[in-house]
């Protein structure tokens, strides 16, 4: 009979295994944990996230419910003694590097032009309450925050960081990777002048929202052929300068667009961006609303409010598995043609995953139903009984 891999096996396909056993080889991540590897490591905690498991117990007594699952998986039973410890010790590092490499497949998937290369960076809070005594206090949570760089084209995270609550989100933003013709779209919390003239000086472009305490004054004024957009008009557009008493420093050609959306709040845009129209930049920075989408579906349907785990490593963990999660997901509806919203393939993959069945026709009976009509033979055909 021909193989038919589980829905689950197939999902994990874009990993490839010689791959990652070359990072955990590099990283020595299966030195002290030698009876949960890093693959088995790896695989149950995506699980978890696509399952919507809640808790290590749950976790174990459903995992080990299908081992006659585990073999064409290249995994094995779970204990909690032994899932428990790989958490506290597992380096980090072999999971972000595979976060890494699943962002760079997904991204060869789709064809771009110059102008279209577009990253939105912002940062979401994860809290942590009562369940930990060691997490930061930021003024508002106790926890941890998820800084990502976006491509919202492509439905790709780019790049993730894990910070204290307390960190700054600029000096997580800096850390970024700047990519010449891209164009990177962030609130006013990202404002530090340095790393502007940064991306300036690497061939980049920026829109970003002017701080109430930052001066800039005309030197130009721009004419608003369209004023007009969706939702918003353009009030006025200027080429300026920063104006600071301290020691500030701001060399490079900077442009301030106010606008007034329709429900009658305005707003105050600066970039380095002298050719779009103004109309168009204050549509990029419009796009800015798609990360808060993502931290909303991640924190709607992936498991980061239920932690299986209360040290600070298994926390970060689990929090790149359920964006490794978030990357296979999308992998997986383009690389099958899903025509479906991508809420209700989250749905159902969580339902059949140990199914053998094509994702392609994973909202779909399987072809050879039970209640189906049995072939009638011919009374002159030989048949074939086994008692």
């Amino acid at each position: 009979m021909r193989f038919c891999d589980s829905i689950f096996g197939r999902v994990l396909k874009p990993i490839p295994r010689r791959w990652f056993d070359g990072v955990v080889e590099r990283l020595e991540a299966d030195a002290y944990d030698k009876s949960l590897k890093s693959w088995q490591h790896l695989a149950a905690l995506v699980y978890a996230q696509l399952s919507g498991v809640k808790g290590l117990r749950g976790l174990v007594a459903v995992w080990n419910a299908h081992a006659h699952h585990h073999y064409h998986l290249g995994v094995g039973p779970l204990s909690r003694s032994a899932l428990s410890d790989a958490n506290a010790r597992r380096p980090l590092a072999v999971f972000t590097q595979t976060f890494v490499m699943l962002s760079g497949h997904a991204d060869r998937t789709i064809k771009r032009e110059g102008d279209q290369m577009l990253r939105l960076i912002d940062s979401t809070p994860i809290p942590l309450g009562q369940i930990v005594k060691w997490a930061k206090w930021n003024g508002r949570i106790r926890g941890l925050k998820l800084h990502v760089a976006y491509d919202p084209l492509g439905d790709i995270p780019k790049e993730i960081e894990i910070s204290d609550a307390n960190v700054n989100d600029v000096q997580i933003g800096e850390r970024f990777a700047i990519e010449p013709g891209c164009t990177y779209v962030f609130d006013k919390a990202y404002c530090k002048y340095p790393w502007w003239t940064a991306i300036h000086d690497k061939h980049a472009l920026f829109v970003t929202r002017q701080k109430t305490t930052s001066r800039f004054r005309a030197t130009r004024w721009r004419k608003v052929p369209k004023p007009k957009g969706d939702g918003f008009t353009i009030v006025d557009d200027a080429e300026v300068k920063l104006v600071s008493k301290g020691d500030s420093k701001l060399a490079i050609p900077m442009r301030r667009i106010r606008l007034r959306r329709d429900n009658g709040a305005k707003i105050t845009l600066v970039t380095n961006d002298l050719e779009r129209s103004a109309a168009k930049i204050a549509a990029l920075y419009k796009k800015r609303w798609d990360i808060e989408l993502l931290f909303r579906w991640i924190k709607q349907h992936l498991k980061i409010d239920h932690f299986i785990g209360n040290n600070d490593n298994a926390i970060r963990l689990q929090v790149v598995a359920a964006m490794i999660a978030y990357l296979l997901l999308r992998i997986a509806a383009r690389d099958n043609l899903v025509k479906i919203p991508i809420i209700r393939f989250a749905e159902l993959l969580a339902a059949r995953l140990f199914t053998r069945n094509a994702i392609a026709r994973i909202d779909k009976p399987p072809e050879v139903h039970p209640a189906a009509a049995r072939p009638k033979f011919s009374s002159d055909q030989l048949v074939f009984r086994y008692a």
